[in-house]
């Protein structure tokens, strides 16, 4: 007679299960209420990053409206993706400790159909610019403009 197959459940029992989750839980927990992370504090290097950071997120929201004024189809095919830069502006503005002088695109858009053309040059050129500061920020500001960062590649790619 073949032996009989096995009752018991394959892979995590809900005891282990359960065990793991609490484990979890306590690391969680405790990291959670641990002291502040001296990474977090904001060097003045940093501080003077992060503002010119804001100062090129500036300059991406007047070439999104120095594109829509080349090239008015343009402006209404993009104004959705408009929006996001100006938000992404106003929380680079909250987090850095500074102010930042305000910046110009590097040149005007040309007139008409080449406007997107150009504001995708922009875009990139901000999300560049975003990727390399992250690298030198920590904790929350690191994290801020990645993800400014991967936003704009993202509308990069919707400009294409």
């Amino acid at each position: 007679m073949p032996p009989l197959p096995s009752t018991r459940p394959r892979g995590f029992s809900r005891r282990s299960l359960l065990a793991a989750s609490a484990v979890g839980l306590a690391v969680l927990s405790t990291g959670c209420t641990s002291a502040p992370d001296e990474a977090a504090e904001v060097t003045t290097r940093q501080a003077d990053e992060l503002a010119g950071q804001v100062a090129v997120q500036e300059a991406l929201v007047t070439a999104f409206s120095a594109a829509g004024a080349a090239d008015p189809a343009l402006a209404g095919a993009v104004a959705e993706l408009a929006d996001q830069p100006r938000k992404q502006l106003a929380t680079l503005r909250a987090a850095a400790p500074g102010g930042s002088a305000s910046a110009a695109p590097s040149a005007a858009p040309p007139a008409g159909p080449d406007a997107k053309s150009w504001l995708r040059g922009q875009v990139a050129a901000a999300a560049s610019s975003h990727a390399a500061a992250c690298l030198e920020q920590s904790g929350p500001r690191a994290a801020l403009l990645g993800s400014i960062a991967a936003g704009l590649r993202g509308q990069d790619g919707r400009l294409a």
